[in-house]
């Protein structure tokens, strides 16, 4: 759970050097997406997934598309803050329904699927913050946890 809470931490100081109007701005590189629009997505797959600790179903398609989280930098940071603190539960066994059936999965895997689809998502948020501003993030920011251990093991 610390490497999804630092990542969160990692896509909270990125935003917090951001403009409110960089967060909102299209960026041709990613298709006229915005880096809110990422965030937004990123932060609804983990809602969903706590709502479904709840329910034990998880069904990321019928996620809610809350807008307020890409159009306001400092909800969707709160946003951020809370999901911190709500991932910090124990397993569980969920079904995560999907169009073509229901599979069996838990609660611990799905945070590893939230947190490898998040660094995806961060990687597309590094190459629009460089593309709108001159904020320089991390070199492990949207880089995923093997290839850090590559690039380690390859210095040695």
């Amino acid at each position: 759970m610390q490497s999804i809470i630092d990542l969160l931490e990692q896509l909270k100081h990125a935003l917090e050097a951001l403009s409110d109007k960089q967060y909102t701005t299209p960026v041709k590189v990613l298709s006229g997406a915005t880096i809110g629009q990422h965030t937004r997505h990123i932060l609804e797959f983990f809602t969903e997934l706590n709502k479904g600790y709840e329910n034990g179903i998880v069904d990321y398609d019928k996620r809610l598309r809350d807008h307020t989280i890409e159009s306001d930098k400092l909800f969707a940071i709160n946003v951020m803050n809370e999901v911190a603190v709500s991932i910090l539960r124990p397993d569980k066994q969920l079904v995560l329904h999907v169009e073509y059936g229901d599979i069996p999965t838990n609660y611990f895997r799905e945070l590893i699927y939230n947190m490898e689809h998040m660094v995806h998502h961060m990687a597309l948020i590094r190459i629009g913050i460089g593309t709108i501003s001159d904020i320089v993030v991390p070199g492990e920011f949207g880089v995923a946890a093997s290839t850090l251990k590559y690039r380690q093991s390859c210095v040695q």
